[in-house]
């Protein structure tokens, strides 16, 4: 079995930025997002299923998933967001599994914006909150993807509490600071989970 870290944060935390630093140490990283795109290309069963629920306006000119009109018809209808939901989850889940099976790193980094908020803490060994105070989260969101500060809080208030996240964390990595502390923070936790990781295999 592969011992599994457990990475997640706010929008706007460094998720990325924390994840290829253990990168860097050689660590796979299985990242949901990623999963989450990978699941709706074009040719997989997936994206033919809702193209097929919501009609063809729903994808691009290319045939890919044009995600915004998506966002939009599942934003004011929860009907339509639960059989979303209840299509992806399970494939997600699937492909999430399977590529955490494949890892060869000592242990994986899996790396879960909605950790908390979908209750899969107890699917980890580990759980890493990237962990910075609300008002850097607003700027960097800002700033990254161009929102209004109205829209970075919306998604804010639409996610876990800081205080929910740090209650499920075993560690906690401070990314307010500069990016240096981050490479040193986590060279300390690479130490402490390959211990970890090894302690585990051992007893198994």
């Amino acid at each position: 079995m592969t011992y599994i870290v457990a990475l997640t944060g706010g929008i706007g935390s460094g998720k990325s930025t924390v994840a290829n630093a253990f990168a860097r140490h050689g660590i796979v990283i299985v990242d949901a997002d990623i999963i989450a795109r990978q699941v709706v290309e074009p040719g997989t069963p997936s994206l033919a299923a809702i193209a097929a629920h919501f009609g063809q306006g729903i994808l691009q000119p290319d045939g890919t998933l044009d995600r915004a009109a998506l966002r939009q018809r599942i934003f004011s209808q929860p009907d339509e967001k639960r059989w979303l939901n209840q299509l992806l989850h399970p494939v997600i889940q699937q492909e999430t599994q399977r590529q955490l099976a494949l890892a060869d790193s000592p242990y994986a980094l899996w790396v879960v914006p909605l950790l908390v908020e979908n209750q899969l803490q107890s699917r980890a060994d580990r759980v890493v909150v990237v962990d910075v105070d609300s008002e850097t989260q607003l700027q960097r969101t800002i700033a990254r993807d161009g929102v209004s500060r109205q829209q970075a809080l919306n998604i804010l208030s639409a996610q876990a509490t800081r205080e929910q996240r740090l209650a499920a964390a075993d560690d906690v990595i401070d990314n307010g600071g500069a990016a240096q502390q981050i490479e040193s923070h986590v060279a300390a936790l690479h130490r402490r989970y390959l211990d970890l990781a090894a302690s585990a295999k051992r007893q198994d």
